[in-house]
């Protein structure tokens, strides 16, 4: 069960009903799928049988993607996984085309024990053509069968990896045309992988169906999603202009890099649905807690004012440890568990906020499970789905983003010429 706990006043004639009604409608007809993917049996019915049918053949599973290809799947492995035992097969996901990454991963993986997993929506990112272009060739000459090696998630009917995936035979799974990949965490894009190393993707998937159901409720109480959208926007109104997401649960560090994303890009617009120029934007900052208390909050109880701090906080973190009795002068120490020194040193911090004006407020989970984790995904997308509309402003595209693909052709073709 997920709460949101806060101290700020909402303007009760944007908590009524009716307005939360009218919200939805505009949402629902920018006819973006995020929503509906999660129920989609047979998608899900196809991985979990491509799953089984390659359970203990592969030692590593290695995903090329980027951006909102590949931060849903980080988020899954940390999140869920151990945090220092490899999962088996291992999962490495290559999230960038520095050399050093693709040189390095060779020292770790059998190229005859490992699943490379394509992943592109538009099936024309340059980067993760670069990067099959490269593990291709790796397979061609090491005389193994390329398709016992690749799986392609892409468009269902456009792009060049679908052109490719056809020419070779791979074995693919879609990107629905209607789900943008900031919000592809819970369509093959993040299940697959989740599916490969052993996380329930269908109590994943629950969960989602659990937001899902308060995000197209009209009950302001109940509309989790809408109460933190709200939140941001009446704040965004007042000058803060800065989200910090801060977790205090290692596990949910990578959530912090997800939504990092899924905020920056979806509300960073120039234009506003009337072709006005508006410049709208909230920064996303990622922190952890109890990390960051000692490299950020100097900065957020004394430098500017333009922040809104969003705590998570877990009760039950999966471990308890009491901590041994100390020397002389520690004694507050004595006895007590690292849970309690942790929830304590978050209380701390975020009184120390609240007593410099600095508005905060606190995401509250009971524990770090898959079910949970897709009430996560499902709360943070709804909330950009909401912010968009009270911004007046299309969260589903990203011509700054396109705008850099297009350059980026450019400059190569005239590096090729």
């Amino acid at each position: 069960m997920i709460k949101i706990f806060h101290e700020l006043k909402l303007d009760e004639s944007n908590t009524s009903a009716e307005f939360i009604d009218q919200t939805l409608t505009k949402i629902q007809r920018r006819q973006q799928g995020f929503y509906q993917i999660i129920d989609d049996v047979e998608m899900v019915q196809k991985i979990k049988d491509f799953a089984q049918k390659v359970e203990g053949k592969y030692k590593h599973i290695v995903v090329l993607a980027i951006g909102g290809s590949s931060l849903g799947t980080i988020c899954l492995q940390q999140s869920l996984t151990h945090l220092y035992k490899p999962t088996s097969p291992t999962l490495h996901v290559l999230d960038n085309i520095d050399p050093a990454m693709i040189s390095e991963i060779q020292d770790v993986i059998d190229y005859s024990k490992t699943l490379f997993i394509i992943v592109t929506k538009s099936g024309n990112t340059p980067e993760i053509l670069a990067q099959y272009s490269y593990f291709k060739d790796q397979i061609d000459q090491k005389n193994l069968d390329a398709k016992e090696h690749f799986v392609v998630i892409t468009d269902q009917n456009e792009g060049q990896m679908r052109e490719i995936a056809k020419a070779e035979d791979f074995q693919t799974f879609p990107v629905p045309q209607d789900v943008g990949g900031r919000f592809s965490v819970l369509t093959s894009v993040g299940l697959l992988p989740a599916a490969l190393i052993g996380i329930d993707i269908e109590k994943l998937l629950q969960g989602a169906k659990k937001m899902r159901d308060a995000f197209l409720s009209s009950d302001f109480d109940t509309n989790l999603p809408y109460q933190l959208a709200q939140i941001q926007f009446l704040l965004y109104k007042k000058g803060k202009n800065i989200n910090v997401l801060m977790p205090y649960a290692q596990k949910l560090q990578r959530l912090s890099d997800w939504y990092r994303q899924l905020l920056a890009e979806s509300i960073g617009k120039k234009f506003n649905d009337k072709k006005k120029e508006v410049y709208a934007g909230i920064t996303p900052v990622n922190a952890l807690g109890v990390t960051d208390q000692h490299s950020q909050s100097q900065l957020y109880n004394e430098g500017p004012n333009d922040k809104l701090i969003m705590f998570i906080e877990v009760e039950n973190l999966g471990a308890e440890i009491k901590i041994p009795g100390l020397k002389e002068g520690t004694e507050n120490l004595n006895g007590i568990t690292f849970n309690k020194l942790l929830a304590t040193e978050k209380a701390a911090t975020q009184d120390s906020f609240t007593k410099n004006d600095r508005p905060t407020l606190t995401i509250n989970i009971d524990e770090i499970t898959p079910y949970t984790l897709g009430e996560l995904f499902l709360l943070f997308e709804g909330s950009i789905a909401f912010l968009g509309e009270f911004l007046g402003i299309n969260a589903f595209d990203q011509p700054g983003v396109e705008l850099s693909k297009v350059l980026t052709k450019e400059y190569l073709e005239t590096i090729s010429a």
